[in-house]
């Protein structure tokens, strides 16, 4: 089966007809057990922004912060709150034998999860038609072994 070249919106990653390449490197289908992807937020920034946003609120409730202040702080904490949930997306490459590879890749997580199930989809049909392939040969080479056994003559008996 031949399959078209599909690229990434970015051009980081290309899903070709023999190869899945992610940032220049280069991972053959057949090399790869399966791929997967999820969203991962930056617990940091999160964090630090909650943080920061809390702090100036409860300093403005108690009187310690006059009202400029406390507005600048808090709008701080949002931007850091709303920089952290914009996250990466975690690419992670299961390889036989060796460890995963993983890459971090940012964007929309929908587009990222549709090129995992199609970069799935290809590592399946190469594993099975690498299988077939083998079956194919296991059966010709059992085949061909059994007719030079048929066709051998009987060795003769001595008692």
């Amino acid at each position: 089966m031949v399959f078209t070249v599909v690229r990434s919106e970015d051009g980081r990653m290309a899903l070709t007809n023999e190869a899945l390449e992610i940032n220049g490197q280069v991972f053959g289908w057949r090399e790869l057990e399966g791929v997967d992807v999820q969203p991962v937020r930056w617990l940091l920034w999160f964090l630090l922004g909650g943080f920061t946003l809390a702090g100036f609120m409860l300093g403005f409730l108690q009187n310690w912060l006059r009202t400029i202040p406390a507005a600048m702080g808090m709008a701080l904490g949002a931007l850091l709150l709303a920089f952290g949930t914009r996250g990466a997306n975690r690419w992670r490459l299961h390889r036989p034998g060796q460890e995963a590879a993983y890459f971090a890749l940012s964007g929309p997580a929908r587009g990222w999860q549709q090129l995992a199930a199609e970069s799935n989809r290809r590592i399946r049909q190469r594993h099975d038609e690498a299988a077939a392939a083998a079956e194919y040969w296991l059966h010709m080479s059992w085949n061909a072994s059994q007719a030079a056994r048929a066709n051998a003559p009987e060795p003769p008996e001595h008692f």
